[in-house]
């Protein structure tokens, strides 16, 4: 077993995608690296994720994966060579697929590796694994190698500056976006809106962030509500951490910055369509509901109000008012 007290252990971390994984991925990442104190650890991950890496302070190596084609023969020649040449006494795998189990095939001699490949020294073979959330595999994983204390990452190394933002004291996040290839992820927009509206009534600033491709939901949403604050495309992922901590609540679409939202113990209600698996992929913590409903076009205004803890609803607060 890797001693973790020998400054000379060279240890490879493999996260490549995507970036709510790669949030659930922190925490185990950050126990490795207190388990490992002295050694030097390589993260492998795509160049998406290389910034998140360099900032978090856990490695001490950022290595970017080209991720050669299937037949990209030079590509991946090159890639056996640079793996071998890191003299890796140990691979935690966090990706765990079909290309991950070629990288461990590349090895020789074969490294202790973490993970589920065919022949790892900590083989996870548990069909549990699959069947719970991705954070949760991961501890499970981990804890064959010895590693048990694992947290959530609350990303407190991650911060931007909002005051540029026309804030006000009490505002809520709203995430109506997702990737463009997923459209059954949305909550339609008009829905949005009367929730912007009906927070507006109820003393709070509707915030919205998200991706250039989510503007013609947002832009539908500032319509209807010209009181929200639209900070579409122009937020970075560190400013998006830093208006989660200080967000009344949040509620979004099942996409990416939720995850970092949730990270940071924001109130969060995610919505999910049938098609998703929220047991699996949901962002992770106590202070996350999540809605799920077989088409997101009949998940209510009302329903969703309903379960806001801090938005009573509109008949309760006209009997409050009576």
């Amino acid at each position: 077993m890797a001693d973790a007290t020998k400054s000379q252990d060279r240890i490879l971390v493999i996260k490549l995608s995507a970036l709510g994984d790669f949030i659930q991925a922190l925490g185990p990442m950050a126990a490795i690296r207190r388990h490992h104190q002295n050694a030097h650890i390589t993260i492998l991950t795509t160049k998406a994720f290389e910034k998140f890496a360099r900032q978090c302070g856990y490695f001490d190596e950022i290595w970017i994966d080209e991720r050669p084609k299937w037949l990209d023969l030079g590509g991946w020649l090159a890639l056996r060579k640079k793996l071998n040449a890191g003299n890796f006494e140990r691979v935690y795998d966090f990706q765990n697929n079909d290309r991950t189990n070629i990288y461990f095939s590349l090895l020789s001699p074969k490294p202790q590796w973490v993970g589920t490949a065919k022949g790892a020294s900590h083989r996870n073979k548990s069909a549990l694994r699959t069947t719970v959330h991705a954070y949760d595999g991961h501890v499970q994983t981990l804890a064959l190698a010895g590693i048990t204390d694992i947290k959530i990452d609350r990303l407190e190394w991650m911060d931007g500056d909002l005051s540029n933002f026309n804030l006000k004291d009490r505002y809520v996040l709203l995430v109506p976006g997702c990737a463009p290839q997923h459209p059954y992820k949305r909550w339609p927009a008009e829905n949005y809106a009367a929730l912007a509206r009906r927070l507006v009534e109820s003393g709070y600033q509707p915030v919205l962030i998200g991706a250039k491709a989510d503007e013609d939901v947002t832009n539908i949403i500032v319509e209807n509500c010209p009181q929200a604050l639209n900070l579409t495309n122009q937020t970075s992922l560190e400013q998006i951490a830093a208006l989660g901590r200080k967000a009344a609540a949040c509620i979004g679409n099942d996409t990416g910055p939720m995850h970092i939202i949730a990270a940071t113990a924001c109130p969060c209600t995610v919505l999910f369509s049938g098609r998703s698996n929220p047991v699996r992929h949901a962002p992770k913590g106590k202070h996350v509901k999540v809605l799920q409903q077989n088409d997101l076009k009949d998940l209510s205004v009302k329903t969703l109000i309903e379960n806001l803890k801090f938005l009573k609803p509109a008949e309760t607060r006209q009997q409050n008012n009576a």
